[in-house]
């Protein structure tokens, strides 16, 4: 068994056994390369479609569907099945390599080197049982691949596509009086995105859409800006990958990100993905992008015409259950902290491989190791899609874990709203974190079918609290709270606390309102 997963390719038997095809669309966005990919699909009598999202799996399902195919659904939380289907949607991490097909396409394959997900990439090349797999994405992907396709043997074509219409670098910043409808501002926080809608709410309609937002809130967002009924989008890289929008101009509200490690300086790969979604093709002739100020416009220029960074091996591999078990069962170890631990230090594969990222899932593993569970479970229970930066998912999430020790059933309570939208940010974050619970119980329900016992009633919350969140986000104002009283504090206010705690708290220590020691 050891060696068998040291030679990471023979975990996926029927793919090896099959005469497979690997086929490479590379190109910039807008062009064309996914729609070819899709034809295809459409073409064969069987196929799977793999997004990044579950957005994206949800809209590749309903493109289907609607050219007459019978299709299923799956993702990790939602699963819609047609006995019929020949096809299947479904996000990445979803795939089953025990069903062959006639055409996988593998959507946004330069995902590879994504830090927490890549090995999800890595396993649907080697492992979809699929006649021909057609893998599509940014042309930094194409030495990746060719190094792929070569440790498989298999057979590669590689097909470059051309972006259909220009895309032009304003060469001045545009001013805040000076946008125009049909511009998208992009912000890298879910604290900017709603400031800059704020800002911005002053002149023009606005849809907003960051990662924190639901699919369905994601979706409804861009709905109204795609149909006119918003003049322009506020929103994070979470644009860059699928929906598509009429948005004739792109503006950079700034030039770095946090990318969960470290604030950093976009890189041009970033910069040419969520740029290319400017100038849609059949909507406008030209896309333009920019910024919002000089200075992130001269970082923009300097790495917008840089070619991306090539994609090189290794490529991550995920611990999966049966490493899982077999290192447990060498180390005779009980606890998953110290077998994932051993797994990310020692394990070495044969071929281009290294373990994944897995730092997360180590700060899971601490929590499921301190409740009686048999290995199998703490593992899927570490898998789980688990916002550890907030407080009201942990809790939710421990609470789970308590009664799955005790086999007791686990139902869902919906937590009451006040009023039909959000007053503050706060209660919008709160709305948020509600939903990503919903999604947490729903992923769990699908594992744990027995505990997890109200998945209807959780997804009828989920209509309610997807509403509440886009009744929160049509408001023109939503006040932030002050950290020390929760009194709303004014519109755009750059302080944390309200003038009364500042007076009370701070103005007889010698230090001004902006924070600073007076002389």
């Amino acid at each position: 068994m050891a060696r068998t997963i040291r030679d990471f390719k023979n975990l996926f038997p029927l793919a090896r056994d099959m005469r497979r095809k690997l086929t490479l669309h590379i190109g910039p966005t807008n062009s064309g390369k996914t729609y070819q990919a899709m034809q295809k699909l459409k073409n064969a009598d069987t196929g799977y479609y793999l997004a990044p999202l579950r957005l994206l799996a949800l809209e590749g399902y309903e493109e289907l569907k609607e050219s007459g195919i019978e299709v299923s659904l799956i993702t990790g939380e939602e699963q819609i099945v047609s006995e019929d289907a020949s096809h299947i949607s479904s996000t990445i991490e979803m795939v089953n390599f025990d069903v062959d097909v006639d055409v996988c396409v593998i959507d946004e394959v330069q995902m590879l080197d994504d830090r927490d997900r890549g090995w999800a990439w890595a396993n649907a090349i080697i492992g979809a049982p699929a006649k021909e797999i057609i893998m599509t994405g940014s042309p930094n992907a194409k030495e990746a691949v060719i190094a792929l396709a070569a440790y498989l043997g298999e057979e590669l074509e590689i097909v470059e596509f051309e972006r259909k219409n220009p895309l032009t670098l304003l060469n001045e910043p545009t001013y805040e009086k000076d946008v125009e409808p049909s511009t998208a501002i992009i912000a890298f926080s879910r604290k900017d995105v709603l400031k800059l809608k704020q800002v911005f709410s002053k002149y023009f309609s606005v849809s907003v859409v960051y990662g924190n937002l639901s699919p369905e809130v994601r979706r409804e967002e861009a709905r109204r800006f795609r149909a006119g009924e918003t003049q322009i989008l506020v929103a994070t890289d979470a644009i860059a990958m699928g929906l598509n929008m009429p948005i004739k101009t792109i503006l950079f509200s700034k030039a770095e990100k946090f990318d969960g490690v470290n604030d950093r300086n976009l890189l041009p790969s970033e910069i040419h993905q969520i740029s290319g979604r400017a100038g849609r093709f059949g909507l406008h002739e030209n896309g333009y992008v920019g910024a919002l100020s000089g200075d992130v416009l001269n970082i923009i220029k300097k790495n917008f015409y840089k070619e991306a960074k090539t994609i090189t091996i290794p490529f991550k591999v995920m611990a999966n259950l049966e490493h899982i078990k077999l290192v447990g069962s060498i180390l005779e170890e009980k606890s998953l902290h110290e077998i994932l631990k051993f797994f990310a230090k020692n394990m070495e594969f044969d071929g281009p491989f290294i373990a994944t990222n897995l730092d997360d899932m180590l700060e899971v593993s601490v929590l499921v190791d301190s409740y009686d569970l048999d290995i199998a479970t703490k593992y899927h229970l570490a898998c789980a899609p688990l916002t550890l930066k907030s407080p009201y998912i942990i809790a939710a999430y421990e609470s789970y874990l308590g009664a799955l020790e005790k086999n007791m059933p686990i139902p869902y309570t919906a937590p009451p709203l006040s009023g039909s939208y959000a007053l503050t940010t706060d209660e919008l974050l709160r709305a948020e974190d509600m939903v990503k619970e919903i999604s947490l119980y729903l992923w769990l329900s699908y594992r744990f079918s027995d505990y997890f016992v109200d998945a209807n009633r959780a997804r009828a919350a989920r209509g309610v609290l997807n509403k509440f969140i886009e009744n929160s986000l049509q408001q023109s104002q939503l006040a932030t709270k002050c950290r020390m009283c929760n009194a709303p504090l004014p519109p755009n206010s750059p302080y944390g606390i309200c003038q009364s705690c500042f007076k009370k708290n701070y103005a007889g220590r010698g230090i001004s309102n902006k924070g600073y020691r007076k002389r």
